[in-house]
């Protein structure tokens, strides 16, 4: 693409030394670090060397890691080991692993999700710090852009403090997480990579003051542009309402599942658990990123509401080989502590299929709002995580006063 040099240029000159700088003890021929502490690394993600903080704790047969979501710890490892120079992490939530030979302070590996490898480099060094003094570009700002989800728009969030920033691309399936880095060469390079939804975004101010984007998300580069939301106002330009963008065909009819649990049994909508309760019905994956940032908060609601009358159903979708042995599921229930009702309702691409009663059901999460009377009352489509700042805060105040509201009426 047009950009592609300008970016790696970026990558070579800036990010090197927050990513893949050398530590002081390996340039000087030291022993090599031990494997506990903090590491500077890459992801090479579809030709974008992603830079990411991993942290490494234990030796042995107790070794445990977790990415970063900015400054917040995330998606830990749940076991580990280093023995003979070789790395093993097992991330049963996402089914994943990440496999690395270490020496001299250097590790190398792979991350492997979905049977997909993605190479992994890193060192044990501090993170570079901005250089240069950096414009300011926090606040909110829309990215224009046709999505094939429907979308003529995206939202920009932007946390800045001097030469480092911090930021998140909002879209309808939810957020990109939140994109941290510093100010260098005339532009901001931020990045996240927690084992999942890589992104690396080059934010460049204009005279115009509008932002030039360069996105890499895994599914290519993409050139973009950001203007101030008022601006975008003032233009008729705003991102997707997601509590419009999906919706049933006749909300006078109940809304019907009828999928099987964990344990082989069949669950409908009919059930007696579910008579006369208000009943969120979830469409999530355990691959999907934005219903991980979901789980926990439906959790912290259903042990506050279900003895209100509340209860939750997740539909999940999940591959085949996922389906045939749900040990990934099963490991995403047991990282979020979910006490309500979990079942296997297909593969991703069946979604409309097995849910027909639904209007434009593709994003992910998407959740229905059922009154007492089994009714759809409403939906809400995708899901924050806190990169999405005051937006976080918003949805998690709209989804419970919406089930709070539900619980009043008879």
């Amino acid at each position: 693409m047009t950009h592609r040099p300008r970016l790696t240029a970026a990558i070579v000159s800036g990010l090197t030394a927050f990513a893949l700088g050398t530590s002081a003890a390996a340039a000087a021929g030291d022993a090599p670090s031990p494997i506990a502490g903090q590491w500077q690394a890459t992801a090479d993600v579809e030709g974008a060397a992603i830079p990411f903080r991993l942290a490494i704790t234990g030796d042995g047969e107790a070794v445990r890691a977790n990415f970063f979501d900015g400054a917040r710890p995330s998606n830990p490892s749940a076991d580990g080991s280093f023995r003979d120079g070789r790395l093993h992490l097992a991330f049963p939530s996402y089914a994943a692993v990440l496999d690395a030979t270490v020496a001299d302070g250097r590790l190398e590996g792979a991350w492997v999700l979905a049977g997909k490898a993605t190479p992994i480099h890193a060192v044990q060094a501090p993170p570079a710090a901005p250089a240069g003094t950096a414009p300011p570009i926090g606040g909110e700002w829309v990215i224009p852009y046709k999505s094939p989800k429907g979308e003529v728009a995206w939202r920009l969030i932007v946390r800045q403090t001097g030469g480092s920033a911090e930021a998140s691309i909002l879209r309808i399936d939810g957020d990109t997480g939140t994109l941290s880095g510093v100010y260098r060469d005339g532009a901001f390079t931020l990045s996240h990579f927690t084992g999942e939804r890589p992104g690396l975004l080059v934010i460049t101010p204009q005279p115009d003051h509008s932002l030039k984007l360069v996105l890499h998300d895994g599914s290519g580069e993409k050139d973009l542009t950001a203007v101030l939301a008022a601006v975008a106002a003032r233009a008729g330009v705003a991102p997707t309402d997601p509590t419009r963008h999906t919706s049933v065909q006749d909300r006078a009819e109940p809304f019907r599942f009828a999928f099987k649990d964990l344990d082989g049994k069949l669950v409908t909508n009919t059930d007696a658990r579910f008579r006369h309760k208000v009943v969120v019905v979830d469409v999530m994956g355990s691959w999907c990123p934005n219903c991980h940032d979901e789980a926990p908060f439906l959790q912290a609601l259903y042990a506050r509401h279900h003895k209100d009358g509340l209860e939750i159903v997740a539909l999940d979708f999940e591959q085949p080989d996922q389906l045939a042995d749900p040990r990934r599921l099963r490991a995403f229930i047991a990282r979020y502590g979910l006490t309500f009702t979990v079942l296997l309702a297909g593969e991703p691409k069946e979604v409309n299929i097995r849910l027909p009663q639904a209007v434009k059901l593709n994003a992910w999460p998407t959740t229905f709002f059922l009154g007492r009377d089994g009714l759809v009352k409403a939906t809400h489509v995708g899901f924050t995580s806190p990169g999405s700042g005051a937006r976080d805060l918003e949805t998690r105040r709209e989804v419970e006063h919406t089930i709070e509201r539900l619980l009043t009426q008879n």
